[in-house]
């Protein structure tokens, strides 16, 4: 069988992510041709949270499944789309049972590929506010819910300290194909492969406005942060990038091959930024 190619988007922050994602995913697939896009979306709406429109709108812009991370309830309206079976979101799995969403989700990669996808997101429990479960646990629970016996597996890790989210890829080495950091908006440069066969990046980044502070207005960050004042953050401009990881997939092992970060800038002379 043919490789499967993966590509998995950082967090798309507010207007400005969404615009880069509509105008260079095209971009992205012409180069990688990748079988599969997933990004996550818990920061399109103005940088915080994702309504059932937007949901809508970015599943138009190409992205074939969507994850969510610690502000997946911040617009309740999401629960309509996340109890909906045949639509491919996840929220996080290491979440409350009670919790409505499903805990992963899996895309069916086409005839020439021959395999499905299998879509798990955790949260961390450092420095994250939103409780959460034991990730590990979680993840092995799931891992042996799957259907197929070898199955394609992504494993998002969207957690805040870099040490939980390399803990998390060596303890899944060897069990999944990816494990991908999100949820900090800074791409790291540590992309490769584990001696298992589990490809690993700490953080992709987020598709969004890097001219900003991790995708807030910046000058409204430094007066917080210099005087306390409370400050509403804004959604930042300048600077739009489509941030994220294309992973090579051996689809008879089910392991990585090949791992690459991917930066695409936004081309301010095209729509939907001219």
């Amino acid at each position: 069988m043919a490789p499967i190619t993966i590509a998995f988007l950082g967090d798309i922050f507010g207007a400005p992510g969404r615009m880069v994602v509509q105008q260079q995913l095209p971009t992205l697939r012409q180069v990688h041709q990748p079988d599969v896009v997933i990004a996550n979306a818990e920061n399109a709406k103005a940088g915080s949270g994702l309504s059932p429109e937007l949901y809508k709108k970015i599943r138009g812009y190409g992205i074939d499944a969507i994850t969510l991370g610690d502000h997946v309830f911040r617009d309740r309206e999401i629960t309509s789309i996340l109890q909906l079976p045949e639509e491919p979101i996840a929220r996080p799995a290491n979440l409350s049972a009670k919790a409505p969403g499903r805990r992963f989700t899996h895309i069916r990669c086409g005839p020439t590929a021959g395999r499905d996808v299998y879509v798990i997101t955790v949260l961390g429990r450092v420095y994250l506010s939103l409780q959460a479960d034991d990730p590990f646990s979680t993840v092995d629970t799931i891992l042996q819910q799957l259907p197929e016996a070898n199955p394609i597996v992504v494993v998002e890790v969207h957690m805040e300290a870099t040490s939980e989210k390399a803990a998390m890829a060596h303890y899944l080495d060897g069990r999944v194909a990816l494990v991908v950091g999100t949820h900090t908006h800074v791409p790291t440069a540590d992309a490769r492969i584990l001696p298992g066969g589990t490809a690993f990046i700490t953080d992709v980044g987020m598709c969004g406005p890097y001219a900003s502070v991790i995708g807030r207005d910046p000058e409204a960050v430094v007066r917080h942060m210099t005087t306390g004042v409370h400050v509403p953050y804004s959604v930042g401009s300048g600077g739009e990038a489509l941030c994220g990881a294309v992973v090579r997939v051996d689809p008879a092992s089910a392991r990585a091959t090949r791992i690459e970060r991917v930066q695409f800038n936004a081309d301010y002379s095209r729509p939907p930024f001219a």
